[in-house]
């Protein structure tokens, strides 16, 4: 896998005790994404968007990771959350946020 150094610790865990389903949990993303016209910036803007709503702050890590790579700049990254605070409230955006920053600020 071309991102093995982007992992997250948990994910690398989950793969080598579950191979199968974790085989099977990427071929859907892989489907889903290949399932329409949207980039693959866009679709790391939108499922860290997802991550931020269900305040995950190990799919925000990931996702920040994953949006930079495909060529999303701190910005977009940010903006992405701060365009989340009218649905899913300030709190949860800030939180998002610094979770961003984690990432951003390393």
């Amino acid at each position: 896998m071309k991102r093995q150094k982007t992992l997250p610790k948990q994910y690398l865990k989950l793969r080598k005790r579950y191979p199968d389903v974790i085989e099977s949990l990427d071929n859907l993303s892989k489907t889903v994404k290949e399932a329409g016209p949207v980039d693959e910036r866009t679709a790391h803007l939108i499922q860290l968007a997802a991550a931020a709503a269900i305040k995950s702050e190990g799919a925000v890590h990931s996702h920040t990771r994953r949006a930079l790579e495909a060529g999303a700049k701190p910005e977009e990254i940010r903006q992405a959350l701060l365009l989340l605070i009218s649905t899913i409230g300030f709190p949860s955006v800030s939180a998002a946020l610094s979770w961003v920053d984690d990432i951003l600020e390393k």
